[in-house]
């Protein structure tokens, strides 16, 4: 809009003078103060601490802040912006703050506590509300006023660091409200205020499937010339806008191909109860068609089973558990939708209105879409329906049929920029704006899209709290997750970019004021997002009480790898972090242990606790040179634990 103005005007002179103007007063409302979306009712300002407070107003305008029976003054400067600092407070509230400038500003139920920035992909990202099965009693009876949580909607800025984020507002954990809460951050704030009965405030800025690179800044990706390049060329908007046009106009083209789906396109589509199915094969549930005999099938497939509903669930609201399918469906029960979702991470949790079963049989048709790779329902998971009181089975065997099958897509690489996965994207837009604020810490939860190169993640991570840190000018306390069990258990010693990630984590505990919660066996094999959030946040907060709250004599972890020796034909690991002494958590034999010579060829090893230590060998490597712990994607089952019932990290000696 600026620079449209500017080649409309007459002159540059004129053109320069409207571009300065909307410069000052673009986010001033003309004179107006105007604070921060982040300065708002409900907030929680950082105890023990000068606190920043800042906004915009016209340039040399008088701002009179009046907090707690003080005023504070600020002149704005000719940039547009004015800040202040509040001393530090005690913990305390609710209060209000009062801005009189041209205009007046009232910032109502403000707390001092602890706030902490809570950041990373999606399993940071995933709202109690789709853990509201597992979680119902928790949001039930959330009734914690002094617990709040602002939540960053998902924006992005190739250009630059923004000065102001998207709207958002501060909640507090109710049953209503709670739903939206990051689960993690919510388990981690309660089990600290509980703790301590302290206001804790929690900034959400995290998106799902989203690398570290996006989160640092330029400044803070320095060490990585490739990473720059692209952020250099990103920053050219024609660059951007043409190869985003390119790939919308090839969507385009795609899209006006004929409809070629046959459940949708007859005279009787295939959901509707009048429709007589004719040619339809069998197929299971769970599982992906692939394994059934459709090979490497993207587009749709409808499955369609009649089943028999007993009266005391029909006529009633009924829920209908689908697990998860990949990627899409919709779900039509006698004829009617009554549920769907449009990618494949969610958990189907339909609910389904008194009145559509009946007694007798009802008729379930599932049309299921998939993009890529094995489509169909996930395995190890909930399929049944529930309605007053009772349930039924919906796994075995149903009927499907093939319903469009998408051609390979022609013409080379059409696809376009994923804006939020470029670097520097979401710092510029979801973190810069806030770095004027003081926190009291750091959560970190993400990697799972890193997990590609690990190599790269070991300096990456690093970097980021060291990046972080320097925008704060703040030493703050950075306590992160490591990434849990996930994928298929492989029953032979392998190598594993997961376990090389969580390799990753460990090795960043050498900077100093982190800590790490170690979630190894909290995963799930089939599902990248578990469901067990509460034990991850209560880590985290474990973690917290003694790097923050300097509990020192708290055991807030599981035994961590120290050094190791070679005694003969066995090898003796020492830990860090054995608490009241190293426990076998299942009463059984040690396992996921692995040693290998100087070949490096491992094999599973056997392992006892002797005191603090664990012994290790095999008598098919006589000269032991090399041990391995847990080092797989998914070490189901693997039970090294110190008695507080916190598991050890994986680990290797073979770096």
């Amino acid at each position: 809009m600026r620079y449209s103005l500017i080649r409309k005007s007459k002159s540059a002179i004129t053109g320069l003078l409207v571009l300065c103007f909307l410069q000052f007063f673009d986010i001033t409302a003309f004179g107006q103060v105007k604070l921060p979306q982040l300065l708002s009712d409900g907030i929680v300002l950082q105890r023990n601490a000068k606190v920043k407070v800042w906004g915009w107003a016209s340039p040399g305008e008088k701002v009179t802040l009046s907090f707690k029976g003080k005023n504070y003054k600020a002149t704005t400067a000719q940039n547009g912006k004015w800040s202040l600092t509040l001393p530090a407070m005690p913990a305390g509230g609710p209060y209000t703050i009062n801005i009189k400038a041209s205009n007046r500003l009232t910032i109502k139920d403000v707390l001092v506590g602890d706030v902490y920035l809570c950041s990373g992909q999606s399993n940071m990202v995933h709202q109690m509300s789709l853990h509201n099965i597992t979680y119902a009693e928790d949001i039930a009876t959330a009734n914690y006023p002094q617990i709040r949580h602002f939540w960053i909607p998902t924006t992005t800025n190739l250009q630059g660091p923004a000065k102001e984020l998207s709207e958002a507002s501060w909640k507090s954990a109710n049953p209503q409200d709670v739903n939206n809460f990051s689960a993690v951050a919510y388990f981690f704030a309660r089990k600290l205020y509980n703790e301590y009965k302290i206001p804790i405030g929690l900034i959400n800025a995290s998106v799902g499937g989203t690398p570290i690179e996006a989160w640092m800044s330029e400044e803070g990706l320095k060490g990585f010339p490739a990473t720059l390049a692209t952020v250099e060329k990103n920053r050219d908007t024609s660059y951007v806008n043409s190869t985003q046009r390119r790939a919308m106009a090839a969507a385009r083209a795609n899209s006006q191909k004929p409809v070629q789906e046959k459940g949708l396109t007859g005279a009787v589509k295939w959901y509707e109860t009048a429709y007589e199915p004719k040619g339809w094969r069998s197929i299971n549930i769970p599982g992906y068609w692939e394994d059934q005999g459709i090979k490497d099938l993207n587009g749709t497939v409808w499955y369609r089973r009649e089943l028999e509903i007993p009266a005391a669930m029909a006529g009633v609201p009924a829920k209908v558990f689908l697990g998860r399918i990949v990627d899409a469906d919709v779900l039509y029960i006698n004829g009617k939708q009554v549920g769907n979702t449009t990618y494949q991470y969610p958990q189907r949790r339909y609910s389904i209105p008194a009145g559509t079963l009946k007694p007798g049989k009802n008729l379930f048709v599932i049309k299921v879409t998939n993009n890529g790779g094995k489509g169909g329902f996930v395995p190890d998971k909930p399929y049944y329906i529930e309605a007053n009181g009772q349930t039924l089975d919906l796994k075995g065997t149903w009927q499907y049929k093939v319903g469009e099958v998408y051609r390979p897509a022609s013409g080379g690489n059409e696809g376009g920029i994923n804006l939020q996965n470029q670097p520097t994207a979401l710092y510029n837009a979801m973190v810069a704006p806030i770095t004027d604020y003081t926190l009291k810490g750091i959560l970190w939860y993400q990697g799972e899209n890193n997990a590609g190169n690990p190599t790269e993640y070991k300096k990456l991570l690093p970097a980021l709290i060291s990046d972080w840190r320097n925008k704060w000018q703040q030493n703050l306390p950075f306590i992160y997750v490591q990434l849990p069990n996930y994928m298929e258990v492989n029953y032979l010693p392998s190598e594993s970019n997961w376990a090389l990630m969580r390799e990753a984590a460990l090795q960043t505990l050498s900077v100093p004021n982190t800590a790490m919660a170690v979630t190894i066996e909290l995963g799930e094999w089939n599902d990248i997002h578990p469901d067990n959030k509460k034990d991850v946040g209560e880590r985290l907060a474990l973690a917290a009480q003694k790097l923050i709250y300097g509990e020192k004599n708290l055991v807030s972890s599981g035994p961590l790898y120290q050094s190791h020796r070679i005694e003969g034909d066995k090898i003796i690991i020492s830990f860090t972090n054995v608490g009241s002494g190293l426990t076998a958590i299942d009463g059984e034999e040690l396992n996921w242990f692995a040693i290998a010579g100087e070949d490096k060829k491992f094999v599973w090893a056997n392992a006892r606790i002797e005191g603090d230590k664990v012994v290790v060998w095999s008598e098919e490597v006589p000269n032991p040179k090399y041990v391995r712990y847990a080092w797989a994607d998914n070490p189901d089952g693997a039970n090294l634990y110190n008695k507080e019932s916190l598991p050890a990290s994986p680990f290797r000696t073979d770096k």
